[in-house]
């Protein structure tokens, strides 16, 4: 090019600035799915390659055909007014060709949409400065070509900014954690749960929340609430001097995490759901995730605490074992637990059972949630309730009206159409086969349509052929999305002697709604079992 103005060497620089400024719209998209954490971010761009690396070639193609088709406008056609509509439309056109690659490289119908948040404001300022400090060394070199070839390393770039904005996310994200810290504290008669497990975490924080709810002012974390930030805001925006309990889920992905969470609430009760093989993508090994749970328990305080376990026979009794702190134990066995259930009556239509309460006495219950692993879920919110002052008449009343969390075990249900069960929410081992004997319950046709389990490490192919395994014995149709996951789970099906031809592998849920419109009849039930997450999705 023999662009040697001024005016056009700033268009030079500014050109592929405009276009990345929008063309990386799906990669920061990635980011943000990943809550900012680099290591999960690098394996999201590795999932999904085509959607990372095309945009940067994308727009470095379409900075280079645009400065060349101004380049010949301005300097060759001879007249001022070509230089002039250079210099206006140069930028905009850029922009605009910024948008359509950012659209056609995003995920069209996410689950989970790209928010501009104010930390993405903040983001987008900072990777605006870096694209430009970036374009203006490359400007200085001789090559005056260079500045429209540096979007190739467009996902380089935006990691770049991340890593330059971090101090700035860290230093606003701890003024507002010691905010609800503060807010928090400030009420000394609060007392303050937090909940973790490798799941039944969500489930147990709603039971809990509901059940409590017949006697105190209770406020939990909504949805999957369950980051720092997500709790932080939580208590800034919705706790009120009226409440007189606060629960709080507590996620974890990395080791030090849960502990980061106590920093935030300092519970006083603690309830350990599960221990399971959930994120040892991050975790590596089941030894860390068990190490991070106990991070709650290690939290509490040596006087005046309390902290509750689900008798699982693996880490979590181990982990009540080892406890010195005042503990309780919830299970099916009398002779060991402070809290456990007989008579136990599950169907479609929900689970029947008698509770008992070391100390207190016995109480039937009825619920409408599915599966008998929601009785273990109730058996952990009903041992806190009795021990907060709840009468088994109150906690049996709160049971009842107990529904279930969205996509989780959700029956959906329509006369003259077929029963859904949308249990779409994080599929884990443990979750999944409780769903299949949930689904194995029901009369008539069962069809499952499910895209695997992710998130397993180095084991999730041999999980996912176990699902398989396990899903020949509880459906008639088997409907599974995607391609590399879906390998194992087949292949599990047919070890199991599963019948091929009712074995149907789709690309995508769409086409799956498809296929399912031709194959289900009104008597039929269908389990959704997972959603993966747009970053999951294969190409």
């Amino acid at each position: 090019m023999s662009l040697s103005t001024p005016l056009l060497r700033w268009l030079t620089l500014l050109s592929p600035v405009c276009c990345c400024l929008f063309a990386a719209r799906g990669i920061l998209h990635y980011f943000q799915l990943e809550s900012y954490q680099f290591p999960g971010y690098f394996r999201s761009l590795k999932r999904n390659r085509v959607h990372s690396l095309l945009p940067g070639l994308c727009a470095t193609a379409a900075v280079l055909v645009l400065l060349y088709g101004f380049d010949l406008l301005a300097l060759r056609g001879g007249a001022r007014w070509a230089s002039i509509l250079a210099a206006v439309l140069l930028l905009p056109l850029s922009a605009g060709a910024g948008l359509a690659i950012g659209r056609a490289f995003s995920p069209r119908s996410a689950k989970k949409k790209f928010v501009i948040t104010g930390r993405v404001k903040r983001l987008y300022a900072v990777f605006f400065l870096v694209m430009t400090g970036i374009s203006a060394l490359c400007a200085a070199t001789p090559w005056a070509v260079l500045p429209a070839l540096w979007p190739l390393a467009l996902p380089l770039v935006v990691a770049l900014s991340g890593l330059l904005a971090w101090p700035i996310e860290k230093a606003i994200s701890e003024c507002y954690f010691r905010d609800a810290r503060r807010k928090l504290l400030s009420n000394p008669n609060l007392v303050r749960i937090g909940i973790t497990g490798s799941y039944g975490k969500t489930s147990v924080k709603h039971i809990l929340g509901a059940i409590l709810s017949e006697k105190y002012p209770t406020l939990i974390t909504p949805a999957s609430f369950n980051t720092p930030m997500g709790v932080t805001r939580t208590i800034r925006e919705k706790l009120s001097p009226s409440h007189q309990v606060f629960v709080g889920e507590m996620g974890a992905r990395h080791v030090g995490d849960i502990k980061e969470m106590c920093r935030l609430v300092h519970p006083t009760i603690g309830i350990i759901t599960s221990v399971g093989p959930q994120h040892l993508e991050t975790f590596k090994t089941i030894e860390r995730v068990a190490s991070t749970k106990y991070e709650l328990i290690e939290a509490l305080p040596a006087e005046g605490s309390h902290a509750y376990f689900y008798d699982d026979g693996a880490w979590v009794r181990k982990m009540y074992d080892r406890t010195q702190k005042p503990k309780s134990l919830c299970g099916r066995d009398p002779a060991i637990c402070d809290c456990w259930c007989d008579e136990v009556s599950v169907s479609a239509e929900g689970s029947r059972f008698q509770l008992h309460i070391r100390g207190v006495g016995s109480v039937e219950c009825h619920t409408r949630l599915l599966g008998e692993h929601n009785i273990q879920n109730i058996l952990l919110a009903a041992a806190v309730a009795s021990d907060l002052g709840l009468t088994l008449r109150q906690i049996s009343h709160g049971v009842e009206k107990l529904s279930p969390v969205k996509h989780r075990l959700e029956l959906l249900s329509h006369p003259g159409s077929f029963t859904i069960i949308n249990d779409a929410f994080n599929s884990n081992p443990v979750g999944a086969k409780a769903a299949l004997k949930v689904l194995r319950d029901f009369p008539a046709r069962r069809i499952i349509i499910t895209p695997g389990m992710v998130e397993l490490g180095e084991r999730e192919a041999e999980y996912n052929r176990e699902f398989g395994r396990e899903m020949a014995g509880c459906v008639d149709i088997a409907i599974i999305v995607g391609k590399n996951r879906a390998l194992p789970i087949i292949e599990g099906l047919k070890e199991a002697g599963f019948p091929e031809e009712s074995i149907h592998r789709v690309d995508s849920l769409d086409d799956s709604t498809r296929l399912l419109h031709g194959l289900v009849r009104p008597t039929d039930t269908v389990l959704y079992e997972n959603d993966l997450p747009d970053h999951y999705q294969e190409a």
